[in-house]
């Protein structure tokens, strides 16, 4: 019994296991890209963070270290190309190789009408969720292309880059919804590499913003039309994302590619009409 025990542990670490390889994480001082850079030492990975802010992503890097992990964490804006070159840069001398980037960081400046949205913001974020995405991906990608050895990445969409949430998150929702087709082309583009590139499109989760959202008493009508929204009847809980996210990463997942997968608690399934079939309204009189 324990031998068997003991091979099925080593078929499901060899099947989701990153034993050895360099991942790259962006955003990850704080929110579902801190949990993802944790995830990642625990799963085997050598793990380099990035974030602009450098209090938090210290923290980060100490919980990777204590783990006993491989790891290296350097400030960086991702909206900047010459940061993204010192970044790769920094990556090349510590470890020599990248195998997985997850292109996590972003921002969501302003909420706005469209019609008076600012410039600025809507120039802020597509700098900082496309093209930082962007050149991420490319100076990754060049560095997997050269190796020969494939790699994976995954890029943060969300179900705003699906859908239309409205309320305001034009420039974040549009901007979500370049990173998809963003990693559809690249799918397509590097496939020949063996390099593999999805997206996880999430609802909303309890991170520190929404977190706290969700105990003021002045915003519990927004989150009970978010709740509203999600069958499962709750916002995701941030370990909640390390599932799918490994799952993209690891051998489990060689065949997938060009996905972008939601972790929305059924969000995109429902149809807006929905909501009083999920509210337990099922009064409907017919003689058929």
């Amino acid at each position: 019994m324990s031998g068997t025990g003991a091979s099925q542990a080593t078929y499901l670490s060899e099947l989701f296991g990153l034993d050895g390889r360099v991942a790259v994480v962006t955003g990850a001082a704080d929110g579902l890209g801190k949990v993802i850079a944790i995830a990642l030492a625990r799963a085997g990975a050598h793990v380099v963070t990035a974030d602009m802010d450098e209090a938090g992503l210290a923290g980060t890097d100490k919980q990777i270290a204590d783990l006993g992990a491989a790891h290296l964490a350097v400030p960086c804006d991702v909206g900047s190309e010459k940061q993204v070159q010192a970044l790769f840069q920094a990556v090349d001398e510590k470890f020599g190789q990248v195998d997985i980037l997850i292109n996590n960081a972003g921002v969501l400046v302003t909420l706005a009408a469209p019609q008076d949205y600012p410039l600025a913001a809507w120039n802020r974020t597509m700098q900082v969720n496309v093209t930082g995405a962007f050149l991420c991906a490319r100076l990754a990608g060049r560095r997997m292309i050269a190796r020969g050895n494939g790699g994976s990445i995954v890029n943060l969409s969300s179900i705003g880059g699906l859908t239309a949430l409205a309320g305001g998150s034009l420039s974040y929702d549009v901007s979500k919804s370049a990173v998809a087709q963003l990693t559809r082309e690249l799918a397509v583009e590097w496939a020949r590499y063996g390099i593999r590139v999805n997206a996880l499109a999430p609802c909303h989760f309890r991170t520190r913003g929404w977190s706290s959202a969700a105990d003021d008493p002045a915003q519990q009508q927004t989150i009970q039309t978010i709740v509203h929204g999600i069958p499962l009847g709750r916002m995701g809980e941030p370990e909640e994302i390390i599932g799918p996210m490994l799952f993209l990463l690891s051998p489990a997942a060689s065949m997938v590619s060009g996905i972008v997968l939601p972790v929305d608690g059924g969000n995109l399934a429902m149809n807006a009409t929905a909501g009083g079939v999920m509210a337990g309204n099922y009064n409907y009189d017919s003689d058929q």
